[in-house]
């Protein structure tokens, strides 16, 4: 059977080869979160005893859901939205939902590589001076004392992020293989290079081992805290971009008989890798700066987050010898990692737009940069962007994407009931087979665990607030993420196709998939 086309009469684009899609995938994986992110987790939740429940973690949830979204999207071959549609067309608004995520991820997303360019610009000289603190917030942020809402715009955040959203609509605008594959084809291999030499310059510096032990040195009770197991299971869910859409549009643009399970495992393990590789790089240098201050690793501040790049390392760099060219390959490495995550992202909204409005490629790509950057002025780079720009971020990552995940889960498999369907296909058009097992974590284990973790941070949030911001500043930008998410997953169904909504469309029933479950695939299209 022949793919169905667009009404536009144009094929739809696809990766050139299947290491094409993988190194895409693992560059919209390998992001922010893996560097500043992972090390502080890790040495928080038991050092070297927390690898035990982040593989199990890994295997369990992380790359089953992974395989999830690549069913989604490889068999029903759209962005989040058509491929909900054409799943079952009341299951529209799910893909909405994934597309606000997207959104709202991009949004603050562009201006923490803005303050990275900034800040590979400044690793030449150090820039920075002796105090990164003061530096960060003060000088370079302007960050006010008091939380609230500035409308007056940080001319050094703004100028960077004009050319990172230029830089993007003009990736998005070349196409999928041209514009996103190219991209990563090149920036992944530069990326671990730059990264690797940074680790081992890292390793070699005195101190470093004593970081090292910081990191890895296990805390086998924190094995029996709960809270370590759902700070496991939150970091693999967060760094591998999976549940909310990036996934499903990336596989939607693979082919035929691309080997889509083999292409997971190379990914969700290629991530893992390189969050490991980031945290004997970061405690390596974390060693080294206590070694220079005389005092244990313990007693140093700003071990995870913005103020692991922004503040503690540039504090660093500023100690050890070489340090332009430490502090390039840092700041370098996050201008990559976030970049190619960034692409990922709005990836996901300009092919939902063009979807469902009948654009081309280049219009949505403009379009949706064109908002995207708006906003990202308005209200990320300001004076009080930063408070902005953690807010939403927490509320989005970890309330929304969790909840996405569960409701994804419960609909393939106790609503549309097409979970076993997507099995066979993923297993037809795979070296590595699924099994029954995966229809039972999808379908149980997933979303129970993930709703654990749910509960446990919307409890926190209505108790405790959120670092102790106001509450009116919460509610807006906290609580407000969430109810725009809800709007784009109520509003976006209501506009008629004038895209890809194509009525005669039907999954590949002859790469294995028993004729009963592409019936019911054509019954979940009325």
């Amino acid at each position: 059977m022949t793919e169905v086309q667009p009404r536009s009469g144009a094929a739809r684009e696809s990766w050139t080869s299947n290491s094409g899609f993988i190194m895409a995938a693992i560059g919209s994986a390998v992001g922010l979160g893996n560097i500043w992110r992972f090390p502080g987790v890790a040495y928080e939740s038991g050092g070297g005893a927390f690898l035990i429940p982040y593989l199990i973690a890994l295997l369990s949830v992380g790359i089953p859901v992974l395989f999830l979204d690549y069913a989604i999207g490889h068999r029903y071959r759209g962005a989040p939205p058509l491929a909900f549609r054409r799943m079952k067309r009341k299951a529209e608004g799910m893909g909405w939902f994934q597309v606000g995520l997207l959104f709202v991820i991009s949004v603050y997303y562009a201006v923490i590589i803005a303050w990275a360019l900034s800040f590979f610009y400044f690793s030449f000289g150090t820039k920075w001076g002796d105090d990164p603190a003061e530096f960060f917030t003060g000088e370079y942020l302007k960050l006010p004392d008091e939380v609230g809402v500035s409308s007056e715009l940080v001319a050094g955040v703004a100028w960077p992020l004009v050319g990172v959203w230029v830089a993007i609509v003009a990736v998005l605008a070349m196409g999928v293989a041209k514009g996103v594959e190219k991209l990563n084809v090149f920036g992944i291999p530069l990326l671990v290079i730059g990264f690797g030499a940074l680790v081992i310059r890292s390793v070699t510096l005195p101190g470093a081992s004593d970081g090292l032990n910081a990191l890895f040195t296990p805390d086998w009770n924190a094995l029996g805290d709960l809270s370590v197991w759902i700070a496991a299971y939150g970091q693999i869910f967060f760094s591998m971009s999976i549940a909310f859409g990036i996934m499903i549009s990336y596989a939607s643009y693979q082919r035929r008989k691309a080997n889509m399970t083999s292409s997971g495992l190379v990914v969700g393990f290629a991530n893992s890798s390189f969050e490991l590789l980031a945290g004997i790089g970061v405690f390596s240098a974390l060693g080294f700066l206590a070694h220079q201050s005389n005092i244990q690793v313990s007693e140093l501040e700003g071990l995870t987050g913005p103020i692991l790049s922004f503040v503690t390392f540039p504090a660093v760099i500023s100690e050890m010898p070489g340090s332009a060219l430490f502090g390039a390959l840092f700041f370098g490495a996050l201008v990559i990692a976030g970049f190619t995550s960034l692409v990922s992202i709005v990836q996901g909204v300009s092919a939902a737009v063009q979807e469902k409005f009948g654009l081309n490629r280049r219009t949505a790509a403009v379009t949706v940069g064109v908002v995207a950057a708006i906003i990202s002025f308005a209200l990320f780079s300001t004076t009080t962007g930063l408070y902005t720009l953690d807010t939403v971020d927490a509320f989005s990552n970890n309330v929304g994407i969790v909840f996405s995940a569960i409701v994804m889960c419960v609909l393939s498999v106790w609503v549309m009931r097409n979970i076993e369907e997507l099995r066979l296909h993923l297993s037809a058009v795979s070296t590595f087979k699924v099994g029954k097992w995966w229809v039972f974590v999808i379908g149980l284990y997933a979303p129970i665990f993930l709703g654990i973790i749910l509960v446990d941070k919307l409890v926190d949030l209505i108790t405790e607030g959120y670092e102790g911001y106001p509450t009116w500043f919460v509610g807006v930008f906290g609580w407000g993420t969430l109810v725009l998410l809800v709007l784009f997953a109520i509003v976006g169904p209501l506009f008629a196709w004038k895209g890809r909504d194509d009525p005669g469309f039907r999954p590949w029933p002859e790469l294995g998939v028993t004729q009963k479950a592409s019936v019911k695939t054509k019954e979940n299209q009325r």
